[in-house]
């Protein structure tokens, strides 16, 4: 699923490269034209008409570069965040809202000493960590210690 700027950059890039091409064949030619007079006079028509011109195609086909290869980028950022707003969760129930499951469902609640949250046994932020501790009752009472979000163990609180 190409976006059709995306097809408009090919020709900007393609003007950018012919423009370096011409511009390095046009200042070639008035270096070997400069080259073969001895004379300053003699040699600043081929400055005034190829070198000079040349630099300028030089250039010109940079900034056509530098610009093409923005544009590209930018069309794929909005391609992917087309595809990304598009895309239907997979487990949508019928208002389209989507259905997440819990990310932990364990009922021992953990705390981390010097912590102020508490979590279920299973929560990635302390499931598998040896300075887990089980939740003292009294800090949960006294308000220390709040819910993860993560987790969200408020729903088991007795």
């Amino acid at each position: 699923m190409r976006t059709s700027r995306l097809r408009t950059v090919h020709p900007v890039l393609w003007a950018g490269w012919a423009a370096l091409a011409a511009g390095a064949v046009l200042c070639v030619v008035g270096w070997y034209g400069v080259s073969g007079e001895r004379f300053a006079e003699r040699q600043l028509p081929y400055l005034a008409s190829c070198t000079v011109p040349g630099a300028a195609l030089i250039i010109s086909g940079a900034v056509l570069l530098a610009h093409g290869r923005s544009s590209i980028a930018a069309a794929r950022v909005e391609e992917l965040y087309g595809l990304l707003v598009a895309a239907e969760p997979a487990d949508a129930d019928e208002a389209g809202q989507a259905v997440l499951a819990p990310l932990a469902v364990s009922g021992e609640l953990l705390m981390v000493p010097g912590g102020t949250l508490w979590h279920r046994a299973d929560c990635p932020l302390v499931s598998g960590k040896a300075e887990a501790v089980p939740v003292d009752s009294k800090l949960v009472a006294s308000g220390e210690l709040g819910p993860c979000p993560i987790c969200e163990p408020a729903e088991e609180t007795d």
